[in-house]
C-alpha cells in the first residue's frame, strides 16, 4: 500500500519517538541555560548532593576497592590534555600541528621516546636513530587521549609501542579538542561544522600521514585504528590509490564500516527512516556538545552509570570487561566534538547499507519519482586496496558485521576474532593487553618498516620475503590463485639471523630449507620477541621465496637498477607478491611484465646468451 507524501515518510510510532526526543533536546537545552546563569557555588551543591546519593546507595564493598584506585583513577580522569596524560607515565610527548587542503587546523601527538631517552634523536635524518613509525587514530566523537587514558601503563598501547623501539603519532580528526580552528570559517559558523566522512578521507587522514612522513623522512608507517578511524582509512586507501604504498599495514581495532543499526528498534527506524532528522533535533554544528555540561555537575560514578545506560541503551553494550576505575578515568576523555553532518553520514550507510559518500541529494518530501533507479551515491571502492589489512574485532560487538564487512574488502584480508569483545574493550579492557596486544605487535613485526628493511638487505646483497602476509600467522587467504612451482616448492631460499646476530652483530645465515623442515623448524622454535627493525625470525618465514641464487643475484641487479632510475618498488601487497603466469616467474618490482619475467637483470642475462650462440 502506497503511503502519503510526507506525512507517510514517518509511520506513527516513529511520529511519537520523534515528538518525544524533541522534548528532551529542548528540555535539555533549557537545563543548559540555566545552568550557565548559576553561580558556582549552586553547581557544587548540585555535585556534593549527586556524590551522596551515589554512596548512600553503593555497596561499602565498592567504597573500599574505589579508595584503593582513588589516586591513579583521580589524576588520570582530571588531566587536562595529552600531554599531561603522558607525564603521569613518565612519557615525553611533542605536539605538531598540520593544516589540511581545505584550511582546518589539525593536531598531531607524537610519542617517540622511551622514559630516559627524551634527548635522543629520532626519525630526523642522518646520524638519527632510525625506527618504524606507527600512525593511531581514534573513533567517533573521540580524540587522542582515549589511547592512553589508562591506569596501568601496560595496558596502554602507545606506551607499549614506543617500549618495542616504534615512533608512534596520534591523530586528531577535524572539530575535535585538538583541531578545532581554521584559516576559513570559525567554530561559531555553521560552514566550520559542514563536514563528513568524505573530508576526513579527502584531507584529514592523508594529510596527517603526509605530515609524518615528511617529518619523520620515512616512505611509510604502519597505520592503526579504532572505530571510526578505521572508516577513515579503509575510505582513504580506496581513494588515493598512492596511498597504498605509503601503509606498510593497517589494524584494524573494532572496525567500522557497515554497521546493521541500533540495539533500540523505535531510535533505529526512526533514523534509519529519515537520517535528517538529527539536524532537526542536534542542529547543523556540534552535536552532544551538552556533554561536558552534565560531566561538570554530575558526580564522576553517576556519570559512569549515565554512560552505561546510553551505550547499554543505543548498543546493547554490558561494559563488563572494563573495570569501574578505568571507566572512572577514561570516561571524562571519552567525549569530543564532532558536527552533526557526520553523525548523519553515518546514519545514511545504516540505512542504505553500504559504505558510501555522504548523499547531499536528499529526496524531497512530495517527490514522486524513483530516484534510485536514476540516481546512486558514491560508494568507497574498498576492494580497490592494496595494503595488507588485519582486522582484530569483537565477539559482542553488535557494530561490527564481519561477514558483510569481508564481502567488500579485498582476499588479502585477515580477520582476527576476540570472543566476548564489546566496541570499547579494544582501548580499555582489563585484559586487552594479553588478548589483543599481541595481535597488534605480530601484524607490526610481519610488516613494520619493510621498506626500510628490504633497502638494507638490498644493499647487503641478501633475498627479501616477497609475501608478507602469508608470514603472518592469521593469514587465512585464498592460495589457489597463486599456484607454487615444483622448483620453488623443493627448496626455499630463506634469509635468518643467528642468536649473534640478534646480539647486535651482522652475521646472516643464507641456505635452502625443505618445505617439511621448515614447518617442523616454526612449530618447533618459540623466539622472543624481536624489536621492529629485527628481521622476523623463523616463525614469520612462510612466504614464497626464490629458489635458486642465481634468481636473487639477477633479480637484484635489476631492481638496482630500476631504483637508481628514479622509480620506486614495493615489498608490500600485490606489488611484492611473486606473480605467476603461463611465460614464466614474474617477480614484482613495480614494471610491467616482459616474456613472462619482470626481471631487468634476467632479461639482460638472456640477451648476452642470445649473442653468444649467434657468434659460436
Amino acid at each position: 500500500m502506497a503511503r502519503a507524501p510526507f506525512i507517510g515518510r514517518l509511520y506513527w510510532r516513529e511520529y511519537i519517538a520523534l515528538f518525544a526526543s524533541l522534548i528532551f533536546v529542548f528540555l535539555e537545552g533549557f537545563i543548559r541555560v540555566i545552568t550557565l546563569g548559576l553561580p558556582q557555588p549552586i553547581i557544587r551543591f548540585c555535585y556534593n548532593r549527586s556524590r551522596n546519593l551515589f554512596n548512600l546507595l553503593s555497596s561499602s564493598q565498592g567504597r573500599q576497592a574505589r579508595s584503593k584506585q582513588r589516586k591513579i583513577v583521580s589524576s588520570v580522569a582530571n588531566a587536562s590534555d595529552f600531554v599531561d596524560l603522558c607525564s603521569l607515565f613518565g612519557y615525553y610527548a611533542e605536539e605538531h600541528v598540520v593544516q589540511t587542503g581545505d584550511g582546518y587546523l589539525l593536531g598531531l601527538h607524537r610519542l617517540g621516546w622511551k622514559k630516559g631517552q627524551e634527548g635522543l634523536r629520532v626519525n630526523t635524518g642522518e646520524g638519527s636513530t632510525l625506527k618504524p613509525v606507527v600512525y593511531m587514530h581514534h573513533g567517533l566523537l573521540m580524540n587522542s587521549e582515549v589511547w592512553i587514558c589508562l591506569t596501568e601503563t601496560e595496558r596502554c598501547l602507545p606506551f607499549m609501542l614506543v617500549e618495542k623501539g616504534y615512533d608512534v603519532w596520534l591523530g586528531n580528526n577535524r572539530g575535535n579538542k585538538y583541531s578545532k580552528k581554521s584559516t576559513r570559517s570559525s567554530p561559531a559558523s555553521n560552514a566550520f561544522w559542514d563536514f563528513s566522512i568524505d573530508q576526513f578521507a579527502f584531507h584529514d587522514i592523508p594529510d596527517s600521514i603526509e605530515y609524518v612522513l615528511a617529518t619523520t623522512s620515512q616512505s611509510s608507517l604502519s597505520y592503526i585504528g579504532f572505530s571510526q578511524g578505521t572508516a577513515q582509512a579503509f575510505a582513504t586507501l580506496s581513494i588515493h590509490p598512492n596511498f597504498n604504498d605509503k601503509l606498510d599495514v593497517f589494524i584494524a581495532l573494532a572496525p567500522a564500516m557497515s554497521p546493521a543499526g541500533l540495539h533500540n528498534s523505535v531510535v533505529d527506524a526512526l533514523i534509519k527512516a529519515s537520517p535528517d532528522v538529527l539536524f532537526l533535533a542536534f542542529g547543523r554544528r556540534s552535536i552532544l556538545s551538552s556533554v561536558t555540561m552534565w560531566q561538570a555537575i554530575l558526580y564522576p560514578p553517576v556519570f559512569v552509570r549515565l554512560i552505561d545506560m546510553s551505550l547499554g541503551f543505543l548498543f546493547n553494550w554490558t561494559g563488563k570487561n572494563i573495570s569501574t576505575h578505568q571507566k572512572l578515568a577514561a570516561y571524562p576523555h571519552l567525549y569530543s566534538f564532532t558536527s552533526t553532518k557526520s553523525v548523519v553520514h553515518w546514519f545514511q550507510i545504516i540505512r542504505n547499507k553500504c559504505f558510501q559518500m555522504y548523499d547531499d541529494d536528499t529526496q524531497a518530501p512530495l517527490s514522486l519519482g524513483a530516484t534510485e533507479r536514476y540516481y546512486k551515491v558514491t560508494k568507497f571502492p574498498t576492494r580497490n586496496i592494496k595494503t595488507p589489512i588485519v582486522l582484530v574485532y569483537g565477539g559482542s560487538d553488535s557494530l561490527v558485521d564481519i561477514a558483510v564487512m569481508l564481502k567488500e574488502l579485498p582476499r588479502h584480508t585477515v580477520a582476527k576474532e576476540i570472543p566476548h569483545f564489546e566496541h570499547l574493550d579494544f582501548l580499555w579492557a582489563e585484559h586487552v593487553d594479553t588478548l589483543v596486544f599481541p595481535q597488534v605487535f605480530d601484524a607490526l613485526e610481519a610488516y613494520a618498516g619493510r621498506d626500510n628493511q628490504q633497502q638494507k638487505y638490498l644493499t647487503n646483497g641478501r633475498i627479501i620475503d616477497t609475501e608478507p602476509w602469508r608470514s603472518y600467522q592469521g593469514f587465512s587467504g585464498d592460495e589457489s590463485s597463486s599456484p607454487m612451482p615444483a622448483e620453488i616448492s623443493e627448496g626455499k631460499t630463506r634469509v635468518e639471523r643467528s642468536s649473534a646476530s640478534r646480539a647486535g652483530a651482522s652475521v646472516e645465515l643464507v641456505h635452502h630449507t625443505s618445505p617439511a623442515q621448515l614447518v617442523g623448524r616454526r612449530e618447533a622454535t618459540t623466539p622472543a620477541s624481536p624489536s621492529p627493525s629485527m628481521l622476523r625470525s623463523d616463525q614469520k618465514q612462510d612466504g614464497v621465496q626464490k629458489s635458486k641464487q642465481r634468481w636473487s643475484g639477477s633479480w637484484l641487479k635489476g631492481d638496482r637498477r630500476h631504483r637508481r632510475s628514479g622509480s620506486t618498488s614495493s615489498s608490500r601487497s600485490t606489488d611484492s607478491l611473486v606473480k605467476f603466469s603461463e611465460g614464466g616467474i614474474s617477480i614484482g618490482v613495480g614494471k610491467p611484465m616482459i616474456g613472462g619475467i619482470n626481471s631487468p637483470g634476467l632479461a639482460q642475462k638472456d640477451q648476452i646468451q642470445n649473442s653468444n650462440r649467434r657468434k659460436s
